[in-house]
This record gives C-alpha cells, sequence and structure tokens, in this order.
C-alpha cells in the first residue's frame, strides 16, 4: 500500500511539483526571513560580545541599549572601583564622531575607547599591526570592513580617481585632531551601518567635542570567588548606577529594538506570508490531489482496503511531500546565506529556525492531509462506481 501512495503521489507530476514549489518556497520564506531577522538582532549587541572579558557592565541608570550611551562623570570610575568585590574596573569611551578624509570627504564613525594602562576592550582579532601599538600618538584602528568600504583612500594624487581599502600608515582627522591608522582589526558586524574606530580612552576623549562627563560605562571584573548576582546589586546600591551582567545587556538592548521599532513587525508580516504561501498552494495543490485520486481510494476500499490503510497512505503521502520541500527550501537557505558575505548581509541560521520552519511545514501538511483523510474516510465506493 505504501508503494501505490508513493505512485501515485510521484505519478501525478503537475500537482507534485506544484506541491514542492509551495511547500520549498513557504520554507524558503521563514526560515530566510527569521534568519536574517535574528541576524540583524544579534548585531545590536556586538559591542557586548566583543569583550569577553567584562563580567558586569555599569552604565547610567537611563541609558537604553548599549548604544545609548549616557555619559557619566569620571568620578563613577572609582566608585565602582572601590566596591568590595571588583577586582578591577576600567572606563569604556563610546560616541559618534565625523572623520575627515584626506580627499576631503567626511565620515561618521563609532569612536570605541578603550582602557590606556590595560587595553581592555580592543579587538581581539587583529589583521595588520598590534593591539599595543594603540599607546602610540594618535594611534587607532580600523576594522576591516570600514577600511574597505567608508573610509577607502584615494589610490592616486586624483582625488576623484580610483580607490584603495584604508591601510596602516594612512591619516585621517576626527575633530581636526591627526589620528594615524596603527592597526586593522576584524570586529563583528554591528547594527549602525558606520566604521568602528577604536583607540585609547583618553586619546579619544581629545577626539570628542569638550564635555564634562566623558565615561561612556565601565567594564567590571569580579574577583575570585564573588558571586557576580551579590555583586551586580553592591554595585547598583552603593554607586546608583545600573550593573548588567553580559546576557542582562545584551537582552536589554534586544529587547529597545524589539519594542520601539517596526523591526519585529515588518519581519514578522514577511514570515506570516511564508506560512500563508505555503497553505495556499502547497495546502490547496495537496487536498486537490487527494480529489482527484478519490477514485483510487474507492476502488481500493471496495476491494477491502480498510479505512486505516488509506488514511495510512494519505499520511504517507503528506510526510513525503512535505520533507522533499522542507529539505529543499532549508538546503537553499542555507545555500543563500553562505553565499552573500556577513558583512553585506545581517543572516543567522541558528538551530531554532529550522525547528520553526519544521513546525510551520507540519501544521501546512497535516491541515492539508486532514482536510483530505476526511474526503476519504466518508468515501463511498459505490459513488465512484456510479460515476
Amino acid at each position: 500500500m505504501r508503494r501505490i501512495a508513493l505512485q501515485m503521489l510521484f505519478g501525478d507530476s503537475a500537482k507534485f511539483y506544484g506541491i514542492l514549489l509551495g511547500l520549498t518556497f513557504a520554507t524558503l520564506l521563514i526560515t530566510q526571513q527569521s534568519a536574517i531577522f535574528v541576524g540583524l538582532m544579534t548585531r545590536t549587541y556586538a559591542l557586548i560580545e566583543e569583550i569577553p572579558q567584562a563580567d558586569l557592565w555599569v552604565a547610567d541608570p537611563t541609558l537604553q541599549f548599549v548604544d545609548d550611551t549616557k555619559p557619566m562623570p569620571v568620578t563613577a570610575l572609582d566608585r565602582v572601583r572601590s566596591v568590595q568585590g571588583v577586582e578591577w574596573a576600567s572606563p569604556l569611551f563610546k560616541s559618534i564622531l565625523v572623520a575627515k578624509l584626506p580627499n576631503g570627504g567626511r565620515q561618521l564613525c563609532d569612536v570605541v575607547g578603550v582602557d590606556d594602562a590595560t587595553l581592555i576592550g580592543a579587538p581581539a582579532t587583529v589583521v595588520e599591526g598590534k593591539v599595543e601599538d594603540l599607546r602610540k600618538p594618535d594611534a587607532i584602528f580600523v576594522e576591516t570592513r570600514g577600511a574597505g568600504k567608508q573610509l577607502m583612500q584615494p589610490a592616486t594624487d586624483d582625488p576623484n580617481g580610483p580607490k584603495r581599502p584604508m591601510r596602516v600608515g594612512d591619516v585621517l582627522e576626527l575633530n581636526e585632531r591627526r589620528a594615524v591608522v596603527v592597526g586593522i582589526a576584524e570586529t563583528r558586524p554591528s547594527f549602525q551601518n558606520v566604521p568602528t574606530i577604536y583607540t585609547t580612552y583618553f586619546r579619544a576623549i581629545g577626539f570628542a567635542p569638550a564635555n564634562r562627563r566623558t565615561l561612556s560605562m565601565v567594564l567590571v571584573k569580579a574577583a575570585p570567588g564573588q558571586d557576580i548576582g551579590e555583586l551586580e546589586r553592591r554595585i547598583e546600591r552603593e554607586t546608583g548606577l545600573s550593573a548588567y551582567t553580559p546576557d542582562e545587556f545584551s537582552w536589554k538592548t534586544l529587547d529597545y529594538w524589539m519594542k520601539q521599532t517596526g523591526i519585529p513587525i515588518n519581519f514578522g508580516m514577511a514570515i506570516a506570508l511564508g506560512f500563508l504561501v505555503g497553505v495556499a498552494i502547497a495546502g490547496q495543490m495537496f487536498y486537490n490531489f487527494t480529489l482527484d485520486n478519490l477514485k483510487y481510494f474507492g476502488a481500493m476500499k471496495a476491494m477491502g482496503a480498510t479505512s486505516a490503510q488509506l488514511l495510512g497512505m494519505v499520511a504517507l503521502q503528506g510526510l513525503s511531500a512535505g520533507v522533499l520541500g522542507l529539505g529543499l527550501g532549508l538546503g537553499v537557505t542555507a545555500a543563500f546565506g553562505l553565499s552573500i558575505p556577513a558583512d553585506r548581509l545581517a543572516f543567522k541560521l541558528i538551530w531554532q529556525l529550522p525547528v520553526l520552519s519544521t513546525m510551520a511545514v507540519t501544521i501546512i501538511v497535516v491541515g492539508a492531509s486532514s482536510l483530505s483523510m476526511l474526503k476519504v474516510i466518508r468515501l463511498d465506493p459505490k459513488e465512484v462506481f456510479s460515476g
């Protein structure tokens, strides 16, 4: 009976390929849009993942997400260091500044200033140069995407001629102050589509416009044996500032973008559209396929096939189409993600997304199969032979 069921499914090539196409496209749309959404959201807290040394991030209580820097007085650093259970606390500067390029062009840049003494917060993956070079006069690091895109330099004396990626030794201006590129680093793509520049904390303060409050955040390492949750509460109680573990800070950032922007709604509509496409195309075509084959089911029922056997045939046909469509859709999605560079498209295919697509395809197949099964159960062989 199983062989006959598969022969019926594959034998009707027009409807079989229609069902397969509908399920494949639905899987592709659901998984692809979900992966782009996840990739985009993970970029919002990229800076937190770039600094794994910190057990806690301390910031102004009114801060809403990691890029929403609310400058604090420098005395906040000493207050945090004085809290019992803190092994070390490092300052972090973060702000958007305008860089002036040699050809006269201007480019917004995300400037990150790390602790002068320890360089905690500096990029971990260095492509050119050494992290210690940040201590040189006027030194900055530029991340690879910005160096090869927005901060490209003229390759010749003609400012309007061909351009080349920024490299070690190039010079630009930040707030009319000279900055020399001493290194190129590989960092995670950020949500803001601007180049990221790294330098030391006090040099970053010099690059930025004058301000009494220059401390963006404080990075804290707990002393050995110190409970992180207890230290977090102690810092908040004694300093009046907010402290977050990296996970808490990431979720706080993610929560802001989820609730305060229309990004989830836009991607949710695309995902829902993929599901509706599967219902409209694959579900309808599978139901029509069953209707077209009712005469065969009726004949087998007349020859003694039980309802359970016939329902098993329909279930096998739905399962086969679902597995093939799901597999093709996930394969195309994975190929799509691998074919596009990470700096051009936010795409992150986590294991939960294939599970989500599997659930969606299962609902489509089960729904269509259930309607088809009702027709088979209610089928009277007399109707088939009388017709």
